[in-house]
């Protein structure tokens, strides 16, 4: 595509939002096609509405979650610049199919392991109060916690890492909104097991224990927002690290300058 037409794309998305009536209302219906006579603009959110009741139909008949998966990394660039250009007006995301699209994107962009660029729309959707689409069935905040927070665990379970500046930046988006506390739990599990994670890593010094405090902390919010969410043997875990660290670290130096054997 060229720059030109990008740059088209992008205003025309920009002169849609800042001209629609009831911006953020409920959710969205079917935007109906306008006549040929319509706005430029019109004609681009009648476009973009139905290249995403395509998208979703081709998804609704793949079964394979990995399928689905691939497809939405396949569909996410078609949509760049209408996103970029709400981002752009600030005006919040229209009405019809076409308000859909932005936290559509957001979602598929967690689903697809891009958690930096999905965090880069969460602030608009919760600034301009972006109902999700009905099939979520959830709020924005609360998706962004517990997905993020799930893939986190699905890869502490499978022994890999989520970088922790990640999860830290979800939390810190969401501070403060009200949402079940299973939910909140999962997210603090997540940060917690991460910061054990890379703390058991860590030399016995201050850096090193301020790591496992905070660990211990996270994994006791999370246990006190959900007895049942599994973190009692981390808890444990980073009790017994930081008296190992303390140990370590209140060992008297040989000659040389190295721990005591």
């Amino acid at each position: 595509m060229s720059l030109a037409r990008r740059h088209r794309d992008r205003i025309l998305a920009a002169q849609t939002v800042a001209s629609a009536p009831n911006v953020g209302a409920g959710t969205p219906a079917a935007a109906p096609l306008p006549a040929a006579g319509g706005s430029p603009a019109d004609r681009a959110s009648a476009q973009i509405a139905m290249r995403l009741t395509h998208d979703l139909r081709r998804l609704k008949e793949i079964r394979a979650v990995s399928g689905k998966i691939a497809a939405k990394r396949e569909m996410i660039p078609a949509y760049v610049n209408w996103v970029k250009g709400l981002l752009a007006a600030d005006a919040g995301v229209g009405t019809g199919t076409c308000a859909e699209v932005l936290p559509t994107v957001m979602v598929w962009l967690i689903d697809i392991g891009e958690f930096d660029d999905a965090l880069e729309l969460l602030p608009f959707v919760l600034r301009h109060k972006v109902q999700m689409p009905a099939r979520y069935n959830r709020d924005a905040a609360t998706i962004v916690v517990e997905e993020i927070a799930e893939a986190a665990l699905k890869a502490h379970a499978a022994d890999q890492d989520l970088d922790l500046s990640v999860l830290l930046r979800v939390d810190d988006l969401t501070d403060g909104i009200d949402m079940h506390d299973p939910v909140r739990a999962k997210l603090a599990k997540a940060i917690g097991t991460q910061q054990l994670r890379h703390a058991e890593d860590m030399e016995a010094n201050a850096d090193g224990r301020a790591l496992i405090e905070a660990a211990l902390a996270s994994l006791q919010a999370a246990q006190a927002l959900n007895d049942r969410i599994g973190v009692k043997d981390k808890i444990k875990r980073a009790q017994k690290l930081l008296t190992a660290h303390d140990a370590a670290a209140a060992a008297p130096a040989t000659e040389t300058g190295g721990p005591a054997a």
